[in-house]
């Protein structure tokens, strides 16, 4: 129990906390979390524990209060737990540095640290355009993208987030104006190749970039595509003198079934965001790569530096735990038991394909999703998936699980009658 009354505590949250996507005061009582443990919340109130099938927002790869992750954090408490990285640097983030130059796609080969996801896509779309300023071209100023996406909260990956569809309708005529493709199909159709190839030579002299989540569309409406359209986009970028930028921050570490969704294609991108698994959910981190050429690029400019620095930037703390979570990752089968969750998650969600108001279901990696023909009832579609001892958060018209590596078989056809639960009562 919370050393505050449950009761205390629940009232307090709804006067003072400001939920993710929520309204202030609160509308509706959360849950509180006493503890997690391997792919288990403890509730405060002592009814029980939740299977989490969210992997705390895609982070929590490796499951809560892992002994490796919880040493790193402790050993590298106790020699400092932050120092300025403006002037300075340390073992944690530099040997974090090398760990992503040496698993990301070839040709990746700077890191810049950063906060949160959406930081790094800010970071990344002021490299994009720095770099083109430092060519003599300013008025390459624009970012292309596909509708569908979603990039993050803050400012410039708000304007790359789907205009219409997206949460983030209301700042229509403020935001920068961007250039959006039509939604990537699921399958590889050359009338949409030829679609993108066409926008992006159009457009060529005003684009800075083009900016997508590879493979899988996340927050956007959990859509999948083929991977042949990275490469159509890196021949279409290539051939008009436009960087390619991946936003792997849903996708990377194994989530899809490759290290990065960028593998499935065999493409490197100029630049690239990682975050969420990063840390494997212990602490709030991001970079964003990118090659020597953007680098370069930046540096022959007037003002030759990239003008960002987060007061926590390369934090020891965030770096040192993730650098144990890519060891950890790396030194098992991920791969296996990826495709092990992916092959529950088929088996568990096939009844889902059957039930009304079913429109489409979607598994791919560790990635499972039920999209329905009308928007969820977010009330019962929670209630349902607490009976059944799970903890999913659906949005929109979509009920979505993306577990932790660490679940095991009993866990996944849980999680997975849950979320046919939530459908049904949904």
């Amino acid at each position: 129990m919370p050393d505050v009354p449950l009761n205390e505590l629940v009232e307090l949250d709804r006067r003072h906390v400001w939920h993710p996507y929520g309204p202030m005061p609160g509308r509706q009582e959360p849950l509180v979390v006493a503890s997690a443990s391997g792919v288990r919340l403890r509730l405060a109130d002592g009814s029980g524990e939740l299977v989490d099938g969210m992997s705390s927002w895609w982070s929590a790869i490796h499951g809560y209060n892992h002994p490796v992750l919880n040493e790193a954090v402790r050993g590298q408490l106790g020699r400092m737990s932050h120092v300025m990285f403006g002037g300075l640097t340390h073992e944690p983030a530099v040997t974090l540095a090398k760990r992503l130059v040496d698993m990301s796609p070839d040709g990746l080969e700077h890191v810049f640290l950063t906060d949160s996801g959406s930081v790094s896509v800010e970071v990344a779309v002021k490299m994009c355009l720095q770099y083109w300023r430092s060519l003599g071209r300013p008025e390459k100023r624009r970012m292309l993208t596909w509708r569908g996406g979603y990039h993050g909260d803050t400012w410039q990956p708000m304007s790359v987030c789907d205009p219409e569809g997206g949460m983030h309708e209301l700042w229509q005529g403020v935001l920068p104006r961007q250039v959006f493709a039509d939604a990537p199909p699921a399958t590889y159709e050359e009338t949409y190749a030829d679609h993108l190839r066409e926008l992006i030579e159009r457009h060529a002299d005003e684009l800075a970039a083009v900016i997508v989540e590879p493979v899988v569309q996340g927050a956007g409406g959990m859509r999948f595509h083929s991977p042949a359209y990275l490469r159509v986009l890196r021949e279409a970028c290539d051939a008009h003198d436009v960087l390619l930028v991946f936003d792997e921050i849903a996708t990377g570490f194994g989530r899809t079934g490759a290290l990065f969704a960028a593998d499935h294609a065999s493409v490197t991108p100029d630049v690239m965001c990682v975050g969420k698994a990063l840390t494997g959910g212990y602490l709030t981190l991001a970079a964003t790569l990118c090659t020597a050429g953007v680098a370069d690029g930046i540096s022959r400019g007037e003002v030759p530096v990239l003008a960002h620095g987060p007061t926590f930037m390369g934090n020891p703390l965030a770096a040192a735990v993730a650098g144990a979570s890519i060891d950890l990752l790396l030194g098992q089968d991920w791969q296996g038991e990826v495709k092990r969750i992916e092959a529950g998650l088929r088996e568990g969600l096939a009844e889902a394909e059957e039930l009304p108001g079913v429109r489409d279901v979607r598994v791919l990696g560790a990635i499972g999703v039920v999209q329905l023909d009308h928007p969820v009832d977010m009330a019962a579609a929670t209630r349902a998936t607490v009976r059944e001892g799970v903890w999913v958060r659906p949005f929109r018209d979509l009920i979505y699980t993306m577990p932790p590596f660490i679940t095991g078989d009993e866990d996944v056809a849980r999680i997975a009658r849950a979320v046919c639960a939530a459908a049904r009562e949904g």
